[in-house]
């Protein structure tokens, strides 16, 4: 496992593991606020699931990255293994909707449900990690910076992937 040392002070997002994860956490409370918006609207099947689509592969990447390059670093540094697991958990539930949601149609039943509770699935998460999670990453001797370029370079490669395994089943 790589040793991340803080050598970098720089805040800007793409230099800091944190802020990028955070935006990527924005990011998709404003996909789920677009699906709210629609949820009652008459006509909006193919938006709805168009955002659907979009939200689950950002948790996608997301969830990936963080459990391929974040979560075993804050494992080995921030020494909380109840905090480490409870994400794990978490991030199974999260990915367990997600799998259904990616099988259904927005036509179908509990589908804006499902929405609905991966959505506060993915609340609770975020606050758990920014209120317990990141600050004791941010006190630790990780290099955000570094660790924010390996978290870009992963979810490039496999956005990559991801987009070429989905167009080889069309």
């Amino acid at each position: 496992m790589s040793q991340h040392k803080n050598t970098n002070s720089s805040k800007s997002e793409a230099d800091d593991i944190i802020k990028l994860l955070k935006a990527d956490h924005a990011k998709v409370k404003d996909l789920f606020d677009e699906f709210e918006e629609l949820k009652d609207k008459s006509n909006s099947t193919s938006k709805k699931e168009k955002i659907v689509k979009q939200i689950c592969e950002e948790l996608t990447l997301h969830a990936l990255a963080e459990e391929s390059i974040v979560y075993p670093t804050a494992r080995e540094t921030i020494d909380d293994d109840d905090l480490m697991d409870e994400a794990d958990v978490e991030h199974a539930g999260a990915k367990e909707l997600i799998s259904q949601l990616q099988s259904m149609s927005a036509e179908d039943s509990h589908y804006d449900a499902k929405v609905t509770v991966l959505r506060e699935y993915i609340e609770h998460h975020v606050k758990e990690e920014e209120k317990n999670m990141f600050p004791k990453l941010t006190k630790s001797e990780i290099d955000r910076s570094e660790m924010a370029k390996e978290v870009i370079h992963f979810k490039e490669d496999h956005k990559d992937s991801g987009n070429k395994a989905s167009s080889k089943k069309t």
